[in-house]
């Protein structure tokens, strides 16, 4: 999928409300993991069916709860989960 379908795609979620096919939002920041799980110090795994973007990245949710919090206080769980996702073994 081409950047520009996938800004088609993202604006039609943010629109519609609709959930993006799992094969174009699986490309989301920290691998993929769940940011509210990093940012508490856990490796939660998502499909990134629940995402959102944020300073123009993606950034997937194991839930729609998760998502909602940290849109509360994006910056500061966004450093949380840097913090606990650059220490993890590569």
């Amino acid at each position: 999928m081409t950047r520009a379908a996938h800004v088609c795609a993202l604006a039609t979620v943010l629109t519609f409300g609709l959930s993006l096919p799992v094969a174009a939002a699986s490309e989301g920041e920290f691998d993929g993991e769940c940011v509210m799980g990093l940012a508490l110090g856990k490796e939660i795994k998502t499909d990134c069916s629940v995402s959102t973007v944020y300073g123009g990245k993606t950034y997937c949710f194991g839930n729609e709860t998760a998502k909602q919090l940290f849109l509360k206080k994006p910056e500061e769980f966004l450093l949380q989960a840097q913090i606990f996702y650059s220490s993890k073994p590569q």
